[in-house]
């Protein structure tokens, strides 16, 4: 699988990456052999990425990746994870996580921190859960409404370490263009995560966050091209960004599986490639829980897609002409 090099540093990634925020019960329990297959089937078809945070199960999903990983070769892969919340054990666990999304205990509570010592103490505690001797990338996580704090206290503090060698390349991961694009025009960084803001259905990052990015040579992984379900699998009851989807985003995601099924190829394997067309987007990050669904993610990203798939989308308006496209085996799409 064809690895790329992220921005300006030395860190390099896989252009699929597996998210592991399912591994962390993410709105249903997934066993912890099952969380080791998931990450097993990722590895056997060639991903070398792999992307958790405190946040995910309150530490499950760091544990569990974590040891999936340490008897493998530590320069054979990267790890991402992120900083911003931490978690402080409660004295009296009552109940579940899943008002947080997460099917798991509340041993922990999340505590919103972008301070610099949140930020040295977020990693030394995430070192202790992945049980690994380093993280190569890390993201500010969610700062939306600690924008201030992240940009003055918590970025500043993940410069001197990336200096120091602590870590690798760093960035922020949001679901929001606005601030990312702040941080590709304003900071060092060498990539920013981006959620749902870059699929089939949704274009918004293409406004500046990707024209800027590719400007400064800063990498973009993009998640949420399914845009958490929809465009896997578009049927009634299907989810947009985690809620039901309206009616005009079903009824389009219907009309994108309606074409592509017309040249025989997997909406899905559309909805996952799409991304990569752009030169600033590094990686695409999908979230599996299941050695099935890993190795699906593989399939549909050495499935064909020609050329003509992609001008039918132009011409019936359900791709912006501006959006540059993945280059196929006939012709370049863009």
């Amino acid at each position: 699988m064809r690895t790329v090099q992220l921005g300006r540093s030395t860190t390099s990634v896989t252009e699929l990456s597996l998210g592991a925020a399912p591994l962390g019960n993410l709105f249903t329990q997934v066993s912890d052999e099952q969380a080791r297959a998931t990450v097993d089937a990722a590895w056997e078809s060639g991903v070398r990425y792999f992307d958790t945070a405190p946040h995910y199960g309150l530490g499950l999903s760091e544990r569990r990746l974590g040891a999936a990983l340490r008897q493998r070769p530590r320069n054979d892969y990267t790890v991402s994870t992120k900083v911003g919340r931490l978690l402080r054990q409660k004295h009296h666990p009552t109940g579940n996580d899943l008002a947080n999304g997460f099917a798991v205990p509340t041993t922990h509570e999340r505590v919103w921190d972008f301070s610099a010592h949140g930020v040295r103490t977020s990693i030394e505690a995430s070192l202790t859960r992945l049980g690994l001797d380093r993280i190569d990338i890390v993201y500010l996580h969610d700062p939306d409404d600690h924008e201030q704090q992240a940009f003055d206290s918590a970025y500043p503090e993940l410069e001197r370490m990336r200096a120091e060698g602590t870590v690798g390349a760093i960035g922020a991961g949001m679901n929001q263009t606005r601030m990312l694009d702040r941080f590709v025009r304003d900071t060092d960084v060498d990539v920013v995560l981006l959620a749902g803001r870059y699929s089939l259905l949704d274009q918004t990052a293409l406004d500046f966050l990707l024209p800027d990015a590719a400007r400064r040579g800063v990498s973009v992984v993009i998640g949420g091209v399914f845009n958490s379900g929809l465009l896997a699998d578009p049927r009634p009851g299907a989810t947009f960004d985690y809620a039901p989807a309206p009616t005009e985003l079903l009824n389009r995601s219907l009309q994108l599986e309606a074409l592509c099924n017309e040249f025989s190829v997997p909406l899905r394997a559309a909805a996952l490639q799409f991304p990569l067309g752009h030169p600033a987007v590094a990686s695409v990050l999908v979230g599996a829980r299941s050695a099935a669904q890993a190795a699906d993610a593989a399939a549909m990203m050495d499935v064909r897609l020609p050329a003509e798939l992609w001008a039918a989308l132009r011409a019936e308006n359900l791709l912006p002409r501006d959006a540059p496209l993945p280059a196929t085996d006939d012709k370049a799409a863009s």
